[in-house]
């Protein structure tokens, strides 16, 4: 059971450690391959899961983690990157340094919120959820320092990793959840693809913030 529990907390604390990893990326290309080592550590988290649970609906799972969030979507963004020419830096709204202090406080805001009120539950739940938030806190941060429309959807794709994590430490989530929530994400990466081209045939800027100015200058 030990060994159970070091993997678990292992696997669940590399999450968080790629979250950093992605906060700390600075140029598209790096964001996307951080991106799915991200997923890839999700997928080996869930299938541990699996097996310390007997839950043979979480390998399936673990499975779509592995071959669609660290396959299909990363490679859908990359050419979505190569045919916009989008290939540099990615615009961030603070410092890099600013962000991972913040990251770091968020990660002991959800120490301290999740462990007192899980402490009815089993010591892997509690780890697993807390190791959980602290994913999706990072992933909002993402979401909220990044000005390139890209990243922020990567940010959101790592929020949703923590969502995922949250759930099967949990003992598992339906089968059916899981793979609405993939093809949620599909779609939305699908119709936000779409808007990204017209985006960069109009304007020809993926930056947020440039955006944000051409539509001040419409209502004055």
């Amino acid at each position: 059971m030990n060994l159970a529990l070091d993997i678990a907390h292992l696997l669940a604390g590399g999450l968080v450690v790629i979250s950093f990893v992605l906060l700390y990326q600075t140029r598209l290309v790096s964001l996307l391959d951080s991106y799915v080592a991200h997923a890839v550590i999700l997928g080996c988290a869930v299938g541990w899961q699996a097996i310390s649970q007997h839950e043979p609906a979480l390998y399936v799972t673990a499975l779509l983690a592995l071959v669609v969030k660290a396959g299909v979507i990363p490679l859908a963004l990359r050419r979505i990157v190569r045919k916009l020419n989008i290939h540099r830096e990615v615009d961030q709204v603070v410092s890099v340094g600013l962000t991972m202090l913040a990251g770091t406080g968020l990660t002991a805001l959800s120490v301290l919120v999740m462990l007192p009120v899980t402490i009815h539950e089993s010591s892997i739940a509690r780890e697993d959820l807390m190791f959980a938030l602290a994913v999706v806190l990072l992933g909002l941060l993402m979401m909220t320092t990044r000005r390139n429309a890209v990243s922020e959807i990567v940010g959101f794709m790592s929020l949703e990793n923590g969502l995922v994590l949250a759930a099967t430490g949990a003992k598992g989530m339906p089968l059916v959840v899981e793979i609405s929530v993939v093809l949620s994400i599909l779609i939305a990466i699908f119709v936000i693809a779409t808007f990204l081209f017209h985006i960069r045939e109009q304007f020809e800027t993926m930056d947020v913030q440039a955006l944000d100015r051409f539509r001040g200058d419409l209502h004055g």
